[in-house]
């Protein structure tokens, strides 16, 4: 039986393409939320495709937007064999890439994220403060972008681990600004980033004496975790 013209147009009127995008869009969300066995799973076979269709201009936001997953399982898909440092290398810095990268060292936790994960964001971070007044030229960080920086240091773990010693490169560019200009938002940023270098090489002093004690409320990334049933290669 034909559906009539006055139904077909109700039933047309209900589902928009803007209505269906915000369902899909819903869906996506609970997927990145990787709250569910189910979701986590989608995570995965989402990566995949992502590093499957290969990064580009077009698409690198989307590989941002997925290192929200709080999910080793996920993150693994997304990078595949190659080195996390190097994930975005091929996309040239500018203002989006470099704040979304501070924004996401700003929502995580120190150690409550997978370390590879934070590594992806300091291979964006080393490469785009290469040098630090073309850096700063592209994206203008601040002292609070500096600190959401440092917390993410480990003392325990010294400075051969790859993810400090990078760290540790990124504040000492950043503080190569110091005594460069007479601006002193950068003044107090760059002498902030040599700052934190000197408290996380002097054994006598504490963290949480240069950066905020909120900023340095520890977590665990393993904890929240949620495994798939099965991983697919």
């Amino acid at each position: 039986m034909a559906v009539d013209k006055e139904q077909a147009k109700v039933i047309e009127e209900a589902w928009t393409k803007e209505s269906i995008m915000a369902v899909e869009i819903n869906i996506i969300e609970r997927m990145i939320g990787g709250r569910t066995v189910e979701a986590v799973e989608a995570g995965i076979s989402y990566a995949r495709f992502l590093k499957l269709a290969g990064m580009s201009n077009d698409s690198y936001p989307l590989f941002l937007r997925l290192l929200e997953v709080e999910n080793h399982w996920v993150i693994d898909s997304l990078i595949g064999d190659k080195d996390p440092f190097l994930l975005l290398s091929s996309i040239h810095p500018n203002n989006y890439l470099i704040l979304n990268a501070f924004k996401l060292l700003t929502n995580w936790h120190p150690g409550g994220i997978y370390p590879k994960t934070l590594a992806i964001i300091l291979g964006v971070l080393q490469a785009s403060f290469s040098s630090a007044k073309d850096g700063y030229r592209i994206y203008s960080c601040s002292i609070n972008d500096v600190n959401n920086l440092g917390k993410h240091l480990n003392k325990e773990l010294g400075q051969d681990d790859p993810n400090n010693r990078c760290i540790l490169d990124i504040l000492d560019r950043i503080g190569s600004l110091a005594g460069t200009t007479e601006n002193q938002d950068i003044e107090q940023m760059s002498r902030q980033a040599n700052s934190i270098r000197t408290f996380f090489f002097d054994k006598r002093k504490k963290m949480e004496d240069i950066i905020p004690q909120v900023l340095l409320v520890k977590s665990d990334y393993i904890a929240k975790e949620i495994a798939p049933n099965r991983v697919f290669n």
